[in-house]
């Protein structure tokens, strides 16, 4: 991304800063203090870039109020993950709020949102959270759901904004948000990338130089099948491949073409919605990214899935 924010951020310089709440008491003060009940949330764990600048922008284009959650949510992360090593940038976090004319910052730590420790009680993702990234991330999607869950409960939100990158878990909230009532708008904007293609993510900047080149070739090969959607599966799944397969260093845990809702595999006579959707690891670095499309005569790639019966 250039600076889509370029627009609002000039708009926002008579704003003040956004409010900071750590504990739940100041959360639910500076909420309250919020006019009106139109309000937008972006939930992040920090170290914040220009993808999350553009959920923000997106937030703020349509919503009264902007809120925005830095949690470093620890259930979400395996034994073997990089919770200890992940970046912690709040800093630069609050100036791409302030930047972006967020109206509140709801920055917890983990025995705020987790009052008696480790819940006893979680959300299950269910069948949908054990293939693909919940295949290789046992039990994340239930930390993820479960800190979700409660973020939106506490926030109070009225709208919520995921990014496509990480579709599985937007998939995921969807389902949670209808199978369980929550009654709110989950709203997905479209994956922001790097100028040479590699979607943007707070796990970039674990990547080498060389590391960087190498993980281009994940974009590579989702735009060489959307660009075979009018073939077919096997001729998508066939372009994306081969890109990957010229790549040696990127170690492919998962190169799948799948329907958006059900992530089960599309079979070869199957025409219309899918995603292509890539996971591997560079040096030390486990990436993801997909590419929704549409197979068949007068498909091709899509920034994002149309609103669905999923949607609230």
């Amino acid at each position: 991304m250039t600076d889509t924010s370029t627009s609002y951020a000039a708009a926002s310089e008579n704003r003040p800063g956004p409010v900071v709440a750590r504990t739940r008491e100041e959360l639910r003060a500076a909420r309250g203090a919020l006019p009106g009940s139109d309000v937008a949330v972006v939930m992040t764990m920090g170290a914040l870039h220009d993808g999350h600048a553009t959920l923000i922008h997106e937030a703020r284009k349509r919503a009264q109020h902007v809120v925005v959650t830095i949690f470093l949510n620890p259930l979400q992360f395996g034994p073997k993950e990089d919770l200890s090593r992940y970046p912690r940038t709040f800093d630069d976090d609050m100036v791409i709020c302030a930047r972006e004319g967020v109206d509140l910052v709801f920055h917890p730590t983990p025995d705020v949102v987790y009052l008696d420790g480790d819940p006893g009680v979680r959300i299950s993702a269910g069948p949908l959270g054990d293939v693909l990234e919940g295949q290789s991330r046992p039990g994340h999607f239930d930390g993820m759901l479960t800190v979700v869950s409660k973020l939106m409960h506490l926030t109070r939100g009225t709208s919520f904004y995921y990014g496509q990158k990480d579709a599985q878990q937007l998939l995921l909230i969807r389902r949670m948000v209808r199978d369980l009532d929550f009654g709110v708008e989950v709203v997905s904007v479209p994956t922001v990338r790097e100028s040479d293609g590699l979607a943007m993510s707070s796990r970039n900047t674990y990547l080498t130089e060389s590391d960087r080149e190498t993980a281009v070739s994940l974009s590579r090969a989702l735009a060489a099948g959307a660009a075979a959607a009018t073939e077919g599966p096997s001729a998508v799944r066939r372009a994306a491949r081969a890109v990957l397969v010229a790549e040696p260093l990127a170690l492919v845990d998962y190169l799948v073409l799948v329907h958006p809702d059900t992530l089960q595999d599309v079979p070869e006579w199957y025409r219309g919605e899918a995603l292509l959707a890539v996971a591997a690891r560079v040096g030390t670095t486990r990436l993801i990214d997909n590419q929704p499309l549409v197979l068949g005569p007068g498909g091709g790639p899509l920034d994002v899935f149309p609103p669905r019966p999923l949607d609230s």
